[in-house]
Parts: C-alpha cells; structure tokens; sequence
C-alpha cells in the first residue's frame, strides 16, 4: 500500500489553470497534520474532534502548496442557504459572516468553502478579473445559489455570464445519493428540468435476495416490495443553473470524484457517518 503523501495534494480544474492570475484548488485528505479523521489528515475545518493548531497548520500547507502562503481566508459560517457576500477588505476576513457565498475582486486573499459531500463551486470572470466561491448543497441548490452567484458577479463587478469559466469540484454524486420522494416533488415543483436530476436506482438488499423467508407478508403477492430509491444529482442540478444563468457549457468543468465512492481520498459526511473532516474548495486573485 503506498505510503500518504507528506504534502497537500490539491485538485485543480483544469479550464482554470490556464490563468496565471489565479490560485484555486480544491483539497482533498490526504497530506495533513490531523489525527481525528485517519493518519495525516488534511482536516480543514474547525471541528470537535480535531484541535485548532492541527486545523490551522492544514490551512497554512494547503495555502503554501497551492501559491497562496499568508493570504488572508475568508469563510463563512455556512447554513445551506443562498446568502452571497462581497469581500471588499481584508479585514472582512476577521470574523465569518452566515451564508454559502463569497465574491471578490480583490488581489491577495483566499475565498474557501467547506464540504464533506455538498458541491464546492468556483465562478472566474477572466475579463473583470473577479471571482466567486458557492457552497450547494441540496439545499442551497434549491435556493438557487450558484445561479444568484452569477448574478451578483454581473451586479457587482459588470461580469458578462458568457465570459464567465466555473469549476464544480468533487462532492456527492448521483450512485450514493439518495434522497426521498418529497424532495423530488419539491424540485419539480420549482424547475422545469427537475426530471433531469432524478434517477431510480433498484433497491438490491443481499440479506433479502439470501433469506427470502424473512420478508414474507400477509400481503399479496407475499412479499414486500422495497421499491427504488430516488438519487439527486447535484453536479447536474448546478450545471443547470449555471446554463440558465447564461454560462455557455464550454465554460463548465466538473469533478468526477464522489466523495461517497473514494472515502479513500475524500471526506464524506454521509458515508461515514458524520465522523469525518472538510475538505475545501478555495480561490484567489493574484497581485
């Protein structure tokens, strides 16, 4: 088995990495000081089970690895929702404010958003020399977050959507992520390609397929049916947007990593179990 790297190993998109001016990337969990989540975790985020000096040693090496040493980060206190902020100073970097979005066109500062399986999405306005990072998770996706970060790029900064290169890192995909009925219900209430997002997948159950006895019913035909569970897929759901929102699908990268499948290299909340570190998607402007 290979040994883990001593160092952050980021991801980087690769419609971004063409901009020197830039600095992105998103972190996976390998190549850290933490001990929490598995030797030599890179844990990002300030969690129970992780210290504060391990969490902010992760920060700083990412940071290094990736250009970006000594910038100021600006997070958030992340609640799901469709709040978007501008940084304008440094000093708005002090103290995280609530929401699941940040903009800026500031050189010399960091945007970062924490996941565990929710999608880290990175907008880049080449032209204005402006960017922005989302936070989308169902939730927020629903709310429409990535569709308003664009907005507020063109409000903001005058960025034309056409311009506009966006990055979805990895997150939860559609093999492991099953929600129930009355989310599917509520997303075709509210988009007209909610049928596009959805996929039944059979419900296999080893245990049943082996001991068929032990699901017999009084019901006919003598056996309860499982049914199929419903996934969502998030990474289509924001490609989505981002074309309503007016970026052509040329502009569009998209992870294939899910974090529920590769728990190897990833952090992911629901598989295991809520015991586990972030991960982040980050994004800056050069000097």
């Amino acid at each position: 088995m290979p040994a883990a790297p001593k160092k952050p190993q980021p991801i980087k998109a690769k419609n971004l990495t063409k901009l020197p001016w830039l600095a992105h990337g998103f972190s996976t969990r390998a190549g850290g000081v933490s001990k929490a989540y598995g030797k030599n975790s890179l844990n990002l985020g300030f969690t129970k089970d992780d210290t504060r000096t391990n969490v902010k040693k992760n920060r700083a090496n990412f940071d290094k690895t990736i250009g970006a040493t000594n910038w100021p980060m600006a997070t958030l206190k992340q609640v799901h929702g469709d709040v978007i902020y501008r940084v304008s100073s440094p000093d708005d970097c002090e103290k995280p404010c609530t929401g699941d979005g940040l903009i800026t066109n500031l050189p010399g500062l960091l945007l970062a958003i924490q996941t565990a399986d929710c999608l880290p999405v990175l907008l880049v306005d080449p032209q204005k020399k402006a960017v922005g990072a989302f936070h989308a998770g169902w939730r927020g996706t629903f709310k429409r977050i990535v569709e308003k970060g664009v907005g507020a790029m063109q409000q903001h900064f005058g960025s034309d959507p056409r311009k506009i290169l966006a990055a979805i890192g990895p997150g939860i995909h559609a093999c492991c992520y099953e929600v129930g009925r009355d989310l599917r219900t509520q997303f075709e209430a509210q988009f007209s390609y909610a049928k596009d997002l959805f996929v039944e997948v059979s419900n296999y159950d080893p245990v049943r397929e082996k001991y068929p006895m032990l699901f017999l019913t009084a019901r006919a035909p003598g056996h309860s049916d499982l049914g199929p569970q419903i996934h969502l897929d998030l990474v289509e759901a924001n490609r989505r947007q981002l074309l309503d929102a007016g970026v052509p699908a040329k502009n569009i990268s998209a992870s294939d990593l899910c974090t529920s499948c590769r728990t190897d290299i990833l952090f992911s909340h629901r598989k295991e179990r809520g015991k586990t570190g972030r991960m982040m998607g980050v994004i800056g402007i050069r000097g």
